[in-house]
């Protein structure tokens, strides 16, 4: 049974924007979907050449991936009508925007790495 939303326009875009943000930080929370945002950081690639570039994936994560981020807005497919067909991907501004996010997160893991690994030795023994 669907309940009818008595609350303010603003607090049901808000709900609406936290939930969808929840959604979106699933899809991309994956190892596979971080290392594609970054490799495309660096310009657009081929299907292969991105394979070759995110090692251990395979051919179905890498293709279920890119459609997840192309669903999403931060990757753009192209098709190039030759014989066999020539897609490209690249990352769109949102797609640029996250890896930005993503570098800011790895810069923060190179900050504080020996802390980490200290604190991982402490707790684990």
């Amino acid at each position: 049974m669907t309940t009818q939303y008595t609350g303010s326009p603003e607090d049901a875009d808000l709900a609406r924007a936290d939930s969808l943000a929840r959604e979106i930080f699933s899809d991309v929370a994956n190892k596979w979907a971080l290392l594609i945002i970054e490799f495309l950081g660096d310009g657009t690639l081929r299907f292969n050449e991105l394979r070759n570039r995110v090692e251990g994936i395979s051919h179905k994560m890498l293709t279920q991936n890119l459609r997840m981020l192309e669903r999403n807005g931060l990757v753009e497919r192209t098709v190039h009508p030759t014989v066999p067909p020539r897609v490209e991907y690249t990352l769109t501004e949102a797609g640029r925007g996250l890896r930005a996010t993503v570098d800011t997160m790895c810069g923060w893991t190179r900050r504080y790495i020996g802390h980490i690994e200290a604190s991982r030795r402490r707790f684990d023994t």
